[in-house]
């Protein structure tokens, strides 16, 4: 008959490996880093679902008009005031329907310009006057017409430059609004792109990722205005930024600065991207901040606003959104 009784001293063993097993699960546990970033649905956009949208802000204000719908380009503006969690219709964009255009704002006003109206490029530009909700056309972008560039507010000048007129670009061109008049800058060094992202942090211009002749840029471009240069970054690049987290290279995705720090969210690389990163522009510096929560999607709008920045509209194929996000980065990740 056999003997079914463990020895003591084996189960003395066993029960040591199971406390042991125990801590290091524990440690493992402890050890993970909290992930800040947290998303609330807010009030859904108030105009037909798009994507390839405009938006900016003006004061507590931020306006989101034009893109495309998925049948027909768009010239209907609206006003969302965040105090009120509301959208209010303004007066419309009176050039032609577009989408992919940009905007930039400068001394208390907005300018829209550039894009693809579905049968031509464009190159005309409107200035926008919240106070008077009134549009006047100024002097045309002095290139090439083109959609998917970039456009960047710096020290009351607007910049725009980069995208595709039939060929991808790299020009840089300053508007100023009290002259009206456009002035060609040093261009872009590096790749030619368009559909890249854009911020502006502390007097200077960002510029990365896009789309050149079938692939994703990687690099990472500073422009300084005082000296009209542009400096090399750390790219988005695992040979640049070795053991660094960094985000994927990709096209179109939202950023706002917000707090001192940028946030990039979504974009598409050949897949759409829901993931969220915040970026140090001292440090030159990505931290992941977990997942956007809304459905993943390219060609959203983005602004900033207090103390949170928002997502609004874009597409994942052929579905357009309507939805607004709210973004928290103080507050730890669901």
């Amino acid at each position: 008959m056999k003997n079914h009784f463990k020895p003591l001293g084996s189960i003395f063993r066993y029960t040591l490996l199971l406390l042991l097993m125990a801590g290091f699960t524990a440690c493992e546990s402890s050890d993970e880093e909290t992930v800040y970033g947290n998303w609330i649905k807010d009030s859904d956009f108030a105009g037909l679902a798009r994507s390839g949208a405009v938006s900016f802000t003006i004061g507590d204000v931020a306006y989101v008009g034009t893109g495309y719908d998925g049948k027909t380009r768009l010239k209907d503006f609206w006003q969302y005031d965040p105090a009120k969690s509301a959208w209010t219709r303004i007066a419309d964009f009176p050039g032609a329907a577009r989408s992919s255009a940009v905007s930039f704002t400068a001394n208390g006003k907005a300018y829209v310009g550039t894009g693809y109206d579905g049968v031509s490029n464009l190159k005309d530009f409107w200035e926008y006057d919240p106070e008077a909700d009134a549009w006047t056309q100024i002097a045309d972008f002095p290139a090439s017409a083109r959609y998917g560039a970039v456009a960047l507010s710096i020290d009351n000048y607007g910049y725009v430059g980069a995208g595709y007129d039939g060929n991808y670009q790299k020009d840089f061109w300053q508007y100023d609004p009290t002259t009206g008049e456009w002035e060609e800058k040093v261009g872009l060094i590096g790749t030619k792109r368009m559909n890249a992202f854009a911020f502006t942090y502390n007097g200077k211009g960002y510029i990365g990722g896009g789309l050149n002749n079938g692939l994703y840029v990687t690099d990472f471009l500073q422009y300084d205005p005082a000296t009209d240069s542009w400096v090399r970054l750390k790219g988005l690049d695992s040979d640049e930024r070795e053991d660094e987290v960094y985000p994927a290279s990709r096209v179109s995705p939202v950023t706002f600065v917000l707090n001192n720090k940028v946030y990039l969210v979504g974009g598409t690389n050949g897949a759409i991207q829901s993931d969220v990163w915040e970026y140090d522009p001292v440090t030159d510096l990505w931290t992941a901040m977990g997942t956007f929560e809304g459905s993943a999607r390219e060609g959203a709008v983005g602004f900033a606003i207090g103390n949170y920045g928002y997502v609004v509209t874009g597409n994942n194929g052929g579905y357009r959104f309507d939805d607004m996000w709210q973004f928290d980065p103080t507050i730890v990740a669901d």
